[in-house]
């Protein structure tokens, strides 16, 4: 596959098809573990490995998994990565591994790994699988972040543990909840969908014009 279709692979996680914001995937955790940035960056960042590896491992054997029981080898393969990440947090950031809780295991039956691995890792090459699984695990990190800075910001004045809105702001406590959280993920889902949806209309006026 030519480079500039791997980068359009890797960029299209990211944008185009970034699995929170235009596919509105992965909601559960998007809003569980989104109450600081820290939990969100640290659950992007490993799903984002559970996916490279996964979609890799399952396209060098695409060819070998017989169609009827592919599913159930696909969360093999994913199980396995997710149990190595898991005893990884445990060992190395125990504080974080204790904050993502459940939703860390949970990740072997997250939509977006499946998904890809049905979509897009069992039928393409190890290349584009591997920047499909890089872009949408980046994408997905991206989205957490985001999401979380806001809820941190607006729910205790902080950023990433550190304050920054100084002495005098009074944190609105409904941003670190679950209520919270289904609000700035519904306001940040639209405001970026309305700058899609006016980039696409003025790209289609370009081209109207041109034409």
């Amino acid at each position: 596959m030519a480079k500039n279709n791997l980068k359009g692979v890797f960029v299209n996680g990211i944008l185009n098809e970034n699995p929170t914001f235009r596919l509105v995937l992965g909601t559960c955790p998007t809003i569980a573990v989104t109450s600081s940035a820290i939990n969100g960056l640290g659950m992007g960042l490993a799903a984002t490995l559970v996916l490279l590896g996964s979609n890799v491992v399952i396209s060098m054997l695409r060819n070998f998994i017989p169609n009827k029981v592919r599913i159930p080898s696909y969360i093999v393969v994913i199980s396995t990565f997710v149990t190595m990440i898991q005893l990884f947090m445990q060992a190395f950031v125990p504080s974080l591994y204790e904050a993502l809780g459940i939703f860390l295991p949970l990740i072997v039956v997250n939509c977006i790994i499946l998904a890809r691995a049905e979509a897009f890792a069992g039928k393409n090459p190890v290349a584009a699988s591997a920047m499909d699984g890089l872009g949408m695990g980046l994408g997905f990190t991206l989205a957490l972040t985001l999401i979380a800075a806001v809820r941190e910001l607006l729910g205790t004045g902080s950023l990433f543990g550190m304050p920054v809105m100084g002495a005098s702001f009074e944190p609105v406590l409904l941003f670190i909840l679950s209520p919270g959280g289904f609000l700035v993920f519904g306001l940040v889902l639209g405001i970026i969908n309305a700058i899609v949806d006016r980039r696409r209309a003025q790209k289609l006026h370009k081209e109207a014009k041109a034409a």
